[in-house]
């Protein structure tokens, strides 16, 4: 029995820190844009089957995205005091095991791209591609969080070929809402790193316009975001009057983001950039939703 017991902790306390290296609470940063995207693509008439493979393309692709990202920045994740204490820097993980854990979650992705139709299976070697070299581009470009945010955007863009086959303007809308609101935030999280990255040569937003024009930069995405989320309203008769009110939430989240910074105090940034944002996410789910339902 004990021995029993020494092995449920031990295999818990691996999904546990599995669970935290591929950040799972992150899901929601995309997963508000992929759900809405299904609904109007689908004019709210889903097939479980098609929904099941969305799912499982959606898991595979930002959990090996996640977890290729750690093994990818190992090293200078080590030599980041803020970032020294994840799993791979301290050894609670092992990078093997989280490469071997990434092809699992590719291989996912890939067979739920097959299982929906041919056009998500002929592009899913860009959103693969995508998936991986973000982790690479800070080291020789300050357009990384943009990069990102394509990466994010891969989600509505690829829920709406899922469904329908075929690519549209209204999937090109929310996939630009999705990327500039992605790039917005991780340019404030990226902040935060201004000084480690200047001294190891690492580029983002902040080393190339300083802080405090990064800052302005992500404020000018995030007011492109909101542009982007009316038109899609406008381009779409199922969302109304509730997905409004889910619009002028997020404008309202966006101001209270950048009271919590300035370019000389970053100490609310983890705030600002992923707390507040989840909020944003769940807003946009909920309402957008909703409002697409009924």
């Amino acid at each position: 029995m004990e021995l029993i017991i020494k092995i449920n902790n031990k295999i818990y306390g691996k999904i546990k820190e599995y669970g935290k290296l591929v950040m799972f609470s992150h899901t929601i940063f995309s997963l508000s844009f992929a759900a809405i995207s299904m609904i109007l693509a689908s004019n709210g008439k889903l097939k479980v089957s098609v929904l099941f493979w969305i799912f499982v393309c959606f898991m595979g692709a930002r959990t090996g995205a996640n977890a290729i990202n750690r093994v990818i920045d190992a090293e200078i994740d080590a030599k980041n005091p803020r970032t020294a204490t994840r799993q791979i820097p301290k050894g609670e993980v092992k990078k093997k095991e989280v490469v071997i854990f990434t092809a699992i979650c590719f291989l996912l992705m890939l067979f739920g791209a097959y299982k929906l139709n041919y056009v998500c299976l002929a592009l899913s070697p860009i959103a693969l591609f995508l998936l991986i070299i973000y982790s690479y581009t800070k080291r020789f470009t300050f357009l990384c969080h943009l990069v990102l945010g394509v990466t994010s955007a891969c989600a509505p863009v690829g829920a709406w070929i899922a469904v329908t086959g075929e690519i549209s303007f209204i999937p090109i809308v929310m996939g630009a809402a999705n990327t500039l609101w992605v790039a917005g935030f991780d340019i404030i999280y990226g902040s935060q790193d201004y000084d480690f990255d200047k001294k190891n040569k690492l580029h983002s937003m902040a080393t190339q316009f300083g802080v405090k024009g990064a800052l302005l930069i992500a404020k000018m995405f995030h007011v492109i975001t909101l542009i982007c989320l009316f038109i899609l309203g406008i381009l779409s008769p199922e969302l109304g009057f509730i997905y409004y009110i889910g619009i002028f939430i997020i404008a309202a989240l966006f101001v209270v983001e950048y009271r919590l910074i300035s370019p000389t105090n970053l100490t609310n940034a983890n705030i600002a950039s992923y707390n507040i944002n989840q909020i944003v996410s769940i807003t946009l789910l909920s309402l957008g939703v909703l409002d697409a339902l009924i």
